[in-house]
């Protein structure tokens, strides 16, 4: 039983291992590398130049200790067919699932420890002692340990191990990876679920259903239904809002927002390909030309109106030419690059 958890485990990490050089790439590093060298010297000047008021501070200290406890989730490595097949071997699974927790919070409180660790100096600015400080940390190792345990109590029932439970956790654990990952690269093993989403008809009502608008309806739908592209497009629409308004040079705000901007696009060309499964659309009396015309109407359609409301947050005219200019450029010549080349 150890050997094959052990093994999935393995699997696993070698599969996602195999995706890193797709995020660390060259150009991503290098702006990893001028993005952490300016929050190093921000730091310094927030450190050198400590404001009076600390309440600012206080409260986003807090936000970050709280999103810190909540990080982290259970890696059981449970699968679907595990309900059958070992159904007989559940006390040895059990304990599997104990070693599992017990291994991502030593995992989770080590994260948690070396960011506070980290940011140890602001601490000590607002008045800590190291002694407390240390005393905090272990305070907060405790919390973290109650909160795993709570998190563990989703795979238990009365009689003993809630198979379903545990075994969609996982799912939903490895699939938030894997669409980490997707930002970047294609990526085997994604699922996706589909939502009506009723209160979101009446943008669908204003669509015209021409033969000339066909795929634009499709995506459309795709688009507002589907489980990733919305929810995707507002996670990283609104990031982008919140380091423009929070960083206090725009054009390291804007650059941000851009890298955003790029990654959207580049996850939202999967679109192309949505409907591929279903047969009946390649009897379609239209051409590819038009099905290509339709996602980049979407796409530009998605990406100027991110442009007019990150502008509409920038109010400064220079940040704003290089949004506008580089919007340009990602939806009238990359795209159409892109799509060629999915095409070809």
């Amino acid at each position: 039983m150890i050997e094959v958890f052990q093994k999935r485990r393995s699997t696993f990490l070698v599969q996602i291992s195999k995706y890193l050089r797709y995020v660390f790439n060259d150009h991503f590093v290098l702006v990893l590398v001028f993005l952490f060298g300016f929050l190093m010297v921000q730091y310094s000047q927030l450190l050198r130049n400590f404001p009076k008021n600390h309440w600012s501070i206080i409260l986003i200290l807090v936000l970050m200790t709280v999103v810190l406890l909540g990080a982290g989730r259970i890696g059981t490595y449970l699968e679907p067919a595990d309900k059958q097949f070992l159904l007989p071997k559940e006390t040895e699974v059990l304990a599997m699932i104990r070693k599992a927790k017990t291994r991502s919070y030593v995992v989770w409180t080590a994260v948690q420890t070396i960011l506070l660790v980290f940011l140890a100096p602001i601490f000590l600015k607002l008045g800590l002692s190291l002694v407390m400080f240390v005393l905090l940390l272990v305070v907060l190792a405790v919390v973290k340990w109650f909160i795993f345990a709570h998190k563990s109590g989703v795979f238990y029932t009365e009689s003993g191990l809630d198979w379903d439970a545990a075994i969609a956790y996982e799912q939903k654990r490895k699939q938030s990876i894997l669409k980490f990952f997707a930002l970047f690269t294609n990526v085997k093993g994604i699922s996706t679920s589909v939502k009506r989403r009723a209160y979101l008809d009446g943008l669908l009502k204003r669509q015209s259903k021409t033969q000339a608008t066909l795929w634009s309806n499709l995506y459309a739908r795709a688009f507002l239904r589907s489980g990733d592209y919305l929810a995707l497009t507002l996670r990283l629409g609104i990031l982008s809002l919140v380091l423009i308004v929070l960083i206090s040079s725009k054009m390291v705000g804007v650059g941000l927002a851009l890298i955003f901007n790029y990654l959207l696009l580049f996850q939202l060309l999967a679109l192309f390909n949505h409907f591929d499964y279903q047969y009946m659309v390649h009897l379609y009396p239209v051409s590819g030309v038009q099905k290509v015309n339709n996602l980049q109407g979407l796409l530009r359609l998605i990406a100027y109106s991110l442009m007019v409301l990150q502008a509409l947050a920038l109010f400064s005219l220079k940040p704003i030419l290089l949004l506008v200019v580089v919007t340009i450029v990602l939806t009238e010549v990359y795209l159409p690059y892109k799509m060629k080349k999915m095409i070809d």
